[in-house]
């Protein structure tokens, strides 16, 4: 029978942060995160979102695991792709897509090596025509069967009506579980909308996880070969302090050295919502399984601490909960927050503060058609507007959605740059081939560098009051419907 704990989580009063501090200054060795640097190297946080327009979106997350009653070693693989992202034919009614998923295990100490290849085709039909511009994700799931080791997976997905391919790769270990000592796997994340009928976990393939998912499941395995010595497992969920708000304003000042805007996310401020402490009297393997509902919208960490004797191993696995529908916006709610760069603050905050979502919806509607008086030109803005909002949600998605971050805001009025500069502190997007002119030329700054201790990227717009005229230009062109001959 399958050794599998389900941990009914005991209720943990929350610690306010400045007690907190104090806490973590004494018991460092609990409240191990940040304490140690060499915790940070076993921080999964998956992938970012694999966003090339023309070819599939492609997000992919793996995990090695043991079967708890043979001991046979296997990686289990789940992929997703966007249907938007992929060519569809009409074939006998059906819109249809042929997609080859190919999956290749390599040695990672000899990456010639080919350990083991496992290839599958798949047609996605649908009676529905809207399934071609759909954002949602078809669901692929591969188990493997390998031998324990360390590995580089490389899954390749190739849409067949134009051969063209998104690669992704991942690194998986897979403990031994005859080795006398003691493994921990890493943190697979899944999530499940409970109000959705039909509902079930699926795994989450992403750093972000939508706000609509009211249950979120983290499971990982852990092995005690050591007969005579109890096994001690430590976790706890941490939410980190970050920046939530939208980019502010072209003209206004930049953000202040001590501003959360500016640090994005402060991994030493963080609260803990929950701890708890096991102890596996028995050798072998075991599943075990972590149940949180209703996360808020935030950044969390979950960290699990292993230890038999004197030997330790830590985990963790990072992840984000952003919008219901994220990265696509379809309440609307969704569909008003983005407003805030075309409408006066005043304005916005009444939009954003009526609760009645029929009544939210009619006023994003009156507020378009109010603006650009020819319907079906209104029409063609309104999709421009939210293609680029979900675009700069894939492109520029970190520790908040991505069309909050100043790339996002830039890229929802101006669209993408003709021409890019890239150095290692700054980007410059350029709308011309005068890079010379201030208002066609825009520099972004990274004043942290993106590494394991800071894993995003947070480049911010280097502000100017003279942008004020262009910024309102610009707003002009889009609530005139201009924006659609004039992008700048």
């Amino acid at each position: 029978m399958q050794k599998k704990i389900n941990i009914a989580l005991e209720s943990v009063p929350r610690v306010g942060l400045g007690k907190l501090f104090i806490t973590v200054a004494f018991l460092c060795g609990y409240f191990f995160v940040g304490c140690n640097n060499a915790y940070i190297e076993e921080v999964d946080r998956a992938g970012d979102y694999d966003y090339r327009p023309g070819y599939p979106e492609l997000r992919v997350v793996g995990a090695g695991l043991v079967d708890v009653e043979t001991d046979s070693a296997f990686i289990d693989i789940s992929a997703e792709v966007v249907y938007a992202s992929l060519v569809f034919k009409k074939i006998d009614e059906l819109f249809q897509s042929s997609i080859e998923l190919d999956v290749q295990i390599v040695d990672q100490n000899e990456p010639d090596r080919l350990i083991q290849s496992d290839n599958a085709e798949y047609v996605i039909s649908d009676s529905i025509s809207s399934v071609v511009n759909s954002q949602d994700a078809y669901a692929i799931k591969r188990s493997i069967p390998v031998e324990p080791g360390v590995y580089t997976v490389r899954v390749i997905l190739r849409d067949a009506s134009n051969e063209r391919e998104s690669y992704r790769e991942l690194s998986i270990e897979i403990p031994n579980p005859s080795e006398k000592r003691s493994h921990l796997t890493n943190i697979q994340v899944f999530a499940k909308d409970q109000k959705a009928s039909n509902s079930f976990f699926e795994a989450t393939t992403t750093y972000n996880l939508s706000e609509r998912s009211d249950s979120v499941r983290l499971v990982f395995q852990v092995t005690n070969n050591k007969i005579n010595e109890p096994q001690t497992i430590d976790t706890q969920l941490l939410k980190f302090d970050s920046d939530t708000l939208h980019a502010r304003p072209m003209s206004w000042p930049d953000y202040t050295l001590a501003s959360l805007p500016y640090k994005g996310i402060d991994y030493g401020e963080f609260e803990v919502l929950n701890n708890s402490k096991r102890i596996l009297s028995q050798p072998g393997t075991v599943t075990i399984e972590f149940f949180f509902d209703d996360l808020k919208r935030g950044n969390y960490r979950f960290e699990v601490r292993t230890q038999v004797g004197d030997e330790e191993i830590y985990k963790a696995r990072d992840f984000s909960v952003k919008s219901p529908h994220y990265p696509s916006l379809r309440t609307p709610r969704e569909l008003a927050a983005p407003l805030v760069y075309l409408m006066r603050k005043d304005d916005h905050e009444e939009l954003m503060a009526i609760s009645d979502l029929k009544h939210q919806k009619l006023a994003v509607d009156r507020f378009w058609l109010s603006n650009i008086k020819n319907t079906t030109k209104a029409l063609q803005v309104i999709e421009l507007y939210y293609e680029r909002v979900e675009e700069a949600n894939k492109q520029f998605s970190n520790y908040k959605e991505g069309w909050k971050t100043d790339m996002g805001m830039m890229y929802i009025l101006f669209g993408p740059p003709w021409y890019i500069e890239n150095t290692l502190e700054q980007k410059i997007w350029r709308y011309s081939n005068d890079f010379y002119n201030p208002e066609t030329n825009f520099t972004f700054k990274s004043y942290k560098f993106k590494n394991k201790f800071y894993p995003f990227d947070n480049f911010q717009l280097l502000r100017n009051q003279q942008y004020f005229s262009l910024e309102y230009r610009q707003i002009q062109k889009w609530l005139s419907g201009s924006i659609l001959r004039d992008n700048i």
